[in-house]
């Protein structure tokens, strides 16, 4: 097994997004703005509906790829593309803004626990004005790998070959 090398480690720090909602960003802010292609990757949970409910009305993404894998509550993703999709436990949404995109991720719930993270993916200039795409993919959907005591899910890429 190869070593790896911690070269530093960051504390997130607390924000809000959208319309309000309370959120850890841990990638996008003045500690890290050297690792491209991450642009931002957020941590948004609480129990407080107050913290989440007003969700992210509708704005604009160009160029980006977002990737939202939801561990509790759900969300519901609607754009100008006619995508509509419902994201659930385990579940994960990834949205292709390329050449750009107007969407909203709003919670479905009322109540209970939310708990999720976003991550923010820059493209490579030859296909930002590409159309924008958009995939809604479910828990089971997902590949899913044990590794002695750890659980692996395969959002992206491969493991092992598969």
């Amino acid at each position: 097994m190869s070593k790896i090398e911690v070269k530093k480690i960051v504390k997130a720090i607390e924000t809000s997004d959208g319309a309000g909602v309370k959120l850890k960003r841990s990638i996008g802010i003045p500690e890290l703005d050297f690792i491209d292609p991450f642009l931002m990757l957020d941590e948004f949970g609480s129990e407080n509906k107050e913290d989440y409910i007003a969700g992210f009305p509708s704005h604009p993404h160009r160029g980006i790829e977002t990737v939202t894998y939801m561990l509790n509550g759900e969300f519901r993703h609607e754009d100008s593309c006619g995508n509509k999709g419902d994201l659930g436990p385990g579940g994960v949404q990834w949205m292709t803004a390329a050449g750009g995109i107007i969407h909203s991720e709003m919670p479905i719930m009322k109540e209970g626990k939310l708990h999720g993270f976003q991550l923010w993916v820059n493209m490579p200039a030859k296909h930002k004005m590409n159309k924008p795409s958009y995939q809604n993919i479910e828990s089971k959907e997902i590949p899913e790998f044990k590794d002695q005591e750890k659980k692996i899910k395969i959002i992206a890429g491969k493991y092992r070959d598969k």
